[in-house]
C-alpha cells in the first residue's frame, strides 16, 4: 500500500496510533484473518479487537477508491488538457469521493447542453465579460455577437444566460457551501401523495402523512419509511431549505458589491442555477446520502441482532424434542439425544380439522414418545398452529412423571433450511416438514451450530432489511457469522461443513475435505493431524487451528483455545506455577492460576500480558464455552394467553428483536410484546440496543393488551419506579 494512501488512512482515523494502523494493515495485507488478528496478534496490534480491526480495513478500502479515483480524475482532465498545478493539489488534497466528483464536474464529459451550444455560437467571450460587471450596456455589447446561429439579441443573453448558470452550477465551492447550508438546515418533509389513500388501506404510513423533521435530527427508520411509503405510492418526500440565504450567498460571492447593468443578468442565472442545477443535485445527494445512512444502520441493527441470536446459551445434554405445528397436515415431531444426534421422528394430528379418531390417539402417541426416549426439552415452533399446539403440550406434560418442559421456537428460516441441498443431504428420505422440526429441537440444542445452515437474512431480526443493499447486507452478515463462530470455536470432531467453513483461513472446500478425512479415518486426535488433510496448508493451518478444539484428545491444549505455537509457552506458565500438564483443566490449577502474578510470569517468560492472559484463563477452564454465560432460554410447563394479560402484570420473556423505536419480547403468548423506547428506562435510552440485546430475559410489566389488533404494549420500568 502506497505511503500517501497509509497517511490518509491515518489522518481518516485519529483515534489509533499510527502503528496500530501499519501493524494491522500489513497482517491483513499477508493474508491473515481478522478473528486471527484479533486473537493471536494482539501484541502487535495493541490489543484491537475485531470491530476495530475491520474500521481500520473499511477506511483502507475506502481511501484506496479514493485514490484511484482521484487518479482517473486527473488523468481525464489532463488528457482535456486543461490540468492546473493549483487544480491537481486541490484534487490531491480532497478527503471524500463528492468532494473530487464537484472538483470533476466541469470537466466531465457531457451531453450537449444549451451551453454548449451557445460556446459553439462564439458567446463565450461575451459571458466572461459580462462577470466583469462593465457600465456599458449590456444590449449594446451583445449586438457584435450577433450571428446565424444566434440571430437577435435575445438569443445572444439567452446564450450567455445558459452559460453562466451552467457554469455557477458546477463550482464546486457553491455546491459544498450550499451542501452544508442545507445539512445544517434543511429539512425532510413528507405528505400523503394524491389517490395514496388507496394503497395505504391499513394506514401503515399514516404518521408521514404530514410529516417534517430537520435533517440533522431525521432517524434511520423515519428515512427508510418514507422511502418505501414513496416506493409504494403513497407518500411523496421532499428537502425544503431557506433559498433566500442560499441566494444571498450566492449573490455576495458572484456579485458582491458591483452595480450596473450586468447585475440583473448574473442574477437570473445564479437563481436559475440553484433552481435547476445545483439545489435539485443536492437534493439528491441528501436524500442518497440520508439513505446510505438508515441501509447502513438498519443492517449494523441487523448484524448486531444476528449475532446475539447466535451466541444463544446452548441447552446441552438434553434430549429435545423438535415440534413443528400444523392444523391440516400434522404436526411433525423430531427427537435428538444430547448431542444433536437424530434418534425417531414422527407425525401426529392432535387438531382440527384432523378426524376425531387421529385427533384421540395423538396424545398417548406423544406421551409414549416421550417417555420412550426420555425427552425432556420440548421445541415448538412459532409458526402456524403454535398455540394450539403449546396448548396441548401443556396438557400432556402434566401426564408425564418426569420433569418435562417446552419452549416456544423462534423458527424464522426452518422452511429455508429445510429445502436446501444442505439439509437434503443430511436428511435425504425426510420431507421438508420432517427437516423442518430437526431444525427447530437443534436450534434450542445449538442456535450457532444450526443457524450457520440457513442464509441468515429470512431470520428476520432486524428492521427494513428489504429496503437495504443485497451485497451490504450479505456482507455483514457473513462478517458477524464468522465473528461468532470464532468466537465460539468448534468441536473438530463434530462440526459441519457448514460450520467448519466460517472457521478463520478455512473455505468450503477445505471444510469439505476435513469432514471427509474425518469419515475416513476416523476422529482426530491431535491438532496437527490438521496438516494431513488435502489442500489445507500451512497458512490455513496457522489461521484455522487455534479456533478448533478436540475434546479427549492426545494433548489437553487441543481442547483450548492456546494457538499450538503459544504451546512452549503454556508449559513453562505450568512448570513455573509448579503444575502438570494433566492437570489442567482441574480445580487445584484454577486455584493456582488465580493467584498467579501475572505481570511476573510476563516479564520472566517474554511473553505479551495479553497472550498470557488469554493462556492463563484457557488453562483454568479447557472446553470453555462462551455462550454458557448467555441467558439460557425460558422453560415453561404452563400456557398463558392474550386474555390473561392485565395491565400491571409482572412477566419474564425473551428478547426477540431489537430496532431503532423498540424492542419485542416474547412473553409466552403467540404474540411479542413492543417495549417502546420511551418504556427501556425511566431515563433517556438513545439505543434500544444499549438496553437490551436479542436473547436476554427481560423483566416487563403489561402497559396494554389490544386483542382486537394483536398488540402487546410492555414497559421494562417498573410501575412504583
Amino acid at each position: 500500500m502506497e505511503i500517501e494512501t497509509r497517511k490518509l488512512i491515518k489522518q481518516a482515523l485519529p483515534a489509533y496510533k499510527a502503528h496500530q494502523i501499519d501493524v494491522t494493515l500489513d497482517l491483513l495485507d499477508d493474508n491473515n484473518t481478522v478473528p486471527f488478528i484479533a486473537r493471536y496478534r494482539k501484541e502487535m496490534t495493541g490489543n484491537l479487537d475485531e470491530v476495530e480491526i475491520r474500521e481500520i480495513q473499511d477506511e483502507a478500502n475506502r481511501i484506496t477508491k479514493l485514490q484511484q479515483r482521484k487518479q482517473e480524475v486527473l488523468n481525464q482532465i489532463s488528457e482535456q488538457g486543461k490540468l492546473t498545478a493549483k487544480l491537481s493539489a486541490t484534487i490531491n488534497a480532497a478527503t471524500q469521493m463528492q468532494q473530487v466528483e464537484d472538483l470533476y464536474l466541469p470537466y466531465k464529459q457531457k451531453r450537449r447542453t444549451k451551453a454548449t451550444i451557445a460556446k459553439d455560437a462564439g458567446l463565450y467571450p461575451l459571458a466572461q465579460w459580462v462577470l466583469q460587471f462593465k457600465r456599458e450596456a449590456v444590449e449594446t455589447v451583445a449586438k457584435q455577437y450577433v450571428n446565424e446561429k444566434v440571430p437577435d439579441v435575445d438569443s445572444v443573453l439567452a446564450g450567455v444566460h445558459e452559460i453562466l448558470a451552467e457554469a455557477i452550477g458546477e463550482r464546486a465551492e457553491f455546491r459544498e457551501w450550499v451542501r452544508r447550508y442545507t445539512q445544517r438546515n434543511g429539512i425532510l418533509a413528507s405528505k400523503l401523495k394524491r389517490n395514496g389513500e388507496a394503497k395505504d388501506e391499513d394506514q401503515v404510513y399514516q404518521i408521514y402523512y404530514d410529516f417534517q423533521s430537520a435533517l440533522k435530527k431525521v432517524s434511520p427508520y423515519q428515512t427508510l419509511a418514507i422511502n418505501r411509503g414513496e416506493k409504494a405510492g403513497v407518500l411523496t418526500g421532499k428537502i425544503t431549505v431557506d433559498e433566500v440565504a442560499i441566494e444571498r450567498y450566492l449573490k455576495f460571492q458572484l456579485i458582491g458589491s458591483h452595480q450596473g447593468p450586468a447585475v440583473s443578468l448574473v442574477e437570473a442565472a445564479y437563481q436559475d442555477a440553484y433552481k435547476r442545477f445545483i439545489g435539485p443535485a443536492i437534493e439528491r445527494e441528501l436524500r442518497r446520502s440520508l439513505t446510505d445512512t438508515a441501509q447502513e444502520h438498519a443492517i449494523q441493527v441487523f448484524g448486531n441482532n444476528l449475532y446475539h441470536l447466535l451466541m444463544q446459551a446452548p441447552l446441552k445434554n438434553h434430549v429435545v424434542m423438535g415440534f413443528d405445528p400444523a392444523y391440516r397436515t400434522g404436526c411433525k415431531l423430531a427427537i435428538m439425544d444430547g448431542n444433536g444426534k437424530y434418534l425417531a421422528k414422527k407425525v401426529i394430528y392432535p387438531h382440527k380439522p384432523a378426524p376425531t379418531v387421529k385427533r384421540e390417539q395423538a396424545m398417548p402417541e406423544f406421551i409414549k414418545l416421550l417417555n420412550d426416549y426420555q425427552v425432556d426439552m420440548i421445541a415448538i415452533g412459532n409458526g402456524t398452529a403454535s398455540r394450539e399446539s403449546e396448548l396441548f403440550v401443556a396438557e400432556a406434560i402434566k401426564q408425564v412423571k418426569r420433569d418435562v418442559r417446552y419452549t416456544i421456537v423462534n423458527e424464522a428460516g426452518a422452511s429455508v433450511y429445510s429445502a436446501s441441498a444442505v439439509a437434503r443431504a443430511e436428511f435425504p428420505d425426510f420431507n421438508v416438514e420432517e427437516r423442518s422440526a430437526v431444525s427447530i429441537g437443534r436450534r434450542l440444542q445449538d442456535p450457532l451450530a444450526e443457524l450457520v445452515k440457513i442464509d441468515p437474512k429470512p431470520i428476520g431480526v432486524g428492521q427494513y432489511q428489504h429496503d437495504v443493499p443485497e451485497s451490504g447486507l450479505d456482507e455483514q452478515l457473513e462478517r458477524v457469522v464468522e465473528t461468532a463462530v470464532n468466537q465460539v470455536g468448534v468441536d473438530l470432531n463434530r462440526a459441519s461443513i457448514e460450520l467448519l467453513e466460517h472457521i478463520s483461513g478455512l473455505s468450503k472446500q477445505t471444510a469439505s475435505n476435513i469432514v471427509a478425512y474425518r469419515e475416513e479415518n476416523g476422529s482426530f486426535s491431535s491438532r496437527p493431524e490438521l496438516k494431513k488433510v488435502p489442500r489445507l496448508g500451512p497458512k490455513a493451518y496457522e489461521q484455522s487451528v487455534g479456533f478448533l478444539r478436540i475434546i479427549n484428545g492426545k494433548n489437553v491444549l487441543d481442547n483450548t483455545d492456546i494457538h499450538p505455537e503459544s504451546y512452549a509457552v503454556a508449559k513453562q506458565v505450568l512448570s513455573n506455577l509448579g503444575l502438570k500438564l494433566d492437570q489442567v483443566g482441574t480445580p487445584a490449577v484454577a486455584s493456582v492460576i488465580e493467584n498467579a502474578d501475572a505481570s511476573r510470569l510476563s516479564n520472566e517468560l517474554n511473553v505479551g500480558t495479553a497472550t498470557l492472559q488469554d493462556i492463563l484463563q484457557s488453562l483454568q477452564r479447557p472446553g470453555r464455552d462462551r455462550r454458557d454465560e448467555m441467558p439460557a432460554p425460558i422453560l415453561r410447563t404452563d400456557v398463558l394467553q392474550m386474555s390473561d394479560l392485565k395491565p400491571g402484570m409482572k412477566l419474564q420473556g425473551t428478547v426477540r428483536n431489537v430496532v431503532d423505536f423498540g424492542v419485542f419480547v416474547d412473553i409466552g403468548v403467540k404474540q411479542d410484546g413492543l417495549v417502546h423506547i420511551s418504556h427501556l428506562s425511566n431515563s433517556y435510552v438513545s439505543a434500544p440496543s444499549a438496553i437490551a440485546s436479542v436473547g436476554d430475559i427481560v423483566t416487563v410489566w403489561v402497559l396494554e393488551v389490544d386483542e382486537q389488533r394483536h398488540r402487546i404494549q410492555l414497559t421494562m420500568v417498573e410501575p412504583n419506579d
